[in-house]
């Protein structure tokens, strides 16, 4: 009968380490444990022993050095692996929902809404959808709109204001997300033309 395998534990040496001693100076043990050399480039590695490995890991701070805005657009990036991302789902319901409604207003044969009712308001640009689902808003929504409803949902949601908890810190960052999308469309709508050079 063939023995069960070790489950191998967190502190076993590294089945990829080099054969080399520890990096720590004077130290002749064998470096049988990584760790990186740098934030920047976390696949390039001192070896270590079992002891300096601790004492390294111990003192790393990824976040040293950098400044509390560096440090906040990290968390970000690192949330949504590197690129912009909106919660899971909603967008693809939203063009479910329009691809649905537009196939229900086949049946209305033409028909139109009552002569005295409001105008239908006018659909909102596919891109800034979401992020007015996001904010509660309707489309057409103007900057003032805007900055009072992200001034509410942010205060609403900050850590500060909810003991630290997950759940709040994830909307707050889809709130900021939402919010700077459509502050960057009102921008570039703002942006002059540019003009041709006088003669």
């Amino acid at each position: 009968m063939i023995p069960p395998r070790r489950k191998p534990k967190a502190f076993d040496p590294d089945p990829d380490a080099p054969g080399q001693l520890c990096a720590a100076p004077g130290c002749l043990c064998p470096g049988e444990y990584r760790a990186p050399k740098s934030r920047t480039n976390l696949r390039d590695f001192y070896w270590f022993c079992l002891d300096h490995v601790r004492e390294y890991n111990a003192a790393w701070d990824f976040y040293k050095g950098m400044s509390p805005g560096e440090i906040e657009q990290q968390l970000r990036a690192d949330t949504s692996w590197q690129r912009p991302s909106w919660p899971l789902g909603r967008l693809g319901q939203s063009r479910m929902d329009e691809t649905l409604e537009n196939e229900l207003h086949a049946f209305t044969f033409g028909s139109r809404p009552a002569p005295n009712g409001p105008p239908p308001r006018p659909a909102a640009p596919p891109e800034l959808r979401e992020a007015l689902h996001v904010l509660h808003l309707e489309w057409p929504v103007s900057m003032d709109e805007v900055k009072t409803r992200y001034k509410e949902l942010a205060k609403r949601h900050h850590p500060d204001a909810n003991g630290g908890n997950k759940a709040s810190e994830e909307i707050l960052k889809s709130v900021n997300l939402a919010y700077a999308t459509l502050r960057g469309k009102f921008l570039s709508q703002l942006a002059p033309a540019a003009q041709p050079a006088a003669e």
